[in-house]
């Protein structure tokens, strides 16, 4: 639980830092071209199953000791209601389970959408090499195998490439989905406070000058900054189509 759990903050971080591309005014491309680097290079394919990996073994190992722990004592302490435990320490079961169904929804729709359906439409962007100047229009692919192409005509780049912006505006532009993604992320921000800490502890990587470090990185960097940050993006797009 603690060393996949740390795998998994660490994750998020590079998760974090390569979604913030949405945010680039460039029609998508930025993020477009983001995300088919990760769906084609090899070592990142096989960390990405890792990753997979990873999730699983939490949630499983999750249960098994939520299962022993009942088993081992089912009627509760006379004295639980007033032991010095935080509400998200009691609730880790509640908030993994709300995290659990985020993340088979998200890759539904990004992931799995991405690499294993037609689903995705294409774009091509043109840049004039001479100016600098790129512009976005749809492309429909001669196969249906095609990924990415880059090629130069008379001074202008063309790169066409799945459009998975596009499925993130679409995607983001729903209500009940913005909000749905929001709560995930109040669930995720709750679950690292506890967790972040709880896995140092668990690990026996405790020490009267450090713990304190990892107190406030994991209730400032993981409770607040990582969460706020992933719930921004569908907060933002939401608004943006609104002005449509």
């Amino acid at each position: 639980m603690a060393l996949t759990g740390l795998f998994l903050c660490t994750f998020l971080i590079v998760h974090l830092g390569g979604n913030l591309l949405l945010f680039c005014d460039d029609n998508g491309y930025s993020f477009n071209m983001y995300a088919n680097f990760l769906t084609h290079f090899p070592p990142i394919e096989v960390i990405a199953y890792i990753l997979y990996l990873c999730i699983v073994i939490h949630a499983v190992y999750a249960l098994v000791l939520t299962l022993k722990n009942r088993s081992a004592r089912p009627v509760s302490y006379a004295a639980h209601n007033d032991a010095p435990a935080s509400w998200s320490s009691k609730n880790m079961g509640l908030l993994g389970s709300i995290l659990l169904l985020f993340i088979v929804i998200h890759m539904s729709d990004f992931w799995f959408s991405y690499k294993y359906s037609d689903r995705i439409p294409y774009k091509e962007y043109r840049t004039d090499l001479a100016t600098d100047q790129t512009t976005a229009v749809e492309y429909v692919p001669v196969t249906p195998k095609f990924e990415k192409s880059v090629s130069v005509v008379n001074d202008v780049e063309i790169v066409r490439v799945k459009d998975i912006h596009a499925r993130v505006e679409s995607s983001f532009s729903n209500l009940l989905y913005v909000i749905f993604y929001v709560i995930a992320m109040i669930a995720v921000s709750y679950h690292l406070v506890h967790g972040f800490q709880s896995a140092f502890q668990t690990l026996g990587w405790t020490h009267r000058k450090y713990t304190p470090v990892v107190k406030f990185i994991g209730t400032w960097f993981f409770g607040v900054i990582i969460p706020l940050g992933f719930a921004l993006m569908p907060i933002v797009y939401y608004i943006h189509s609104l002005g449509k």
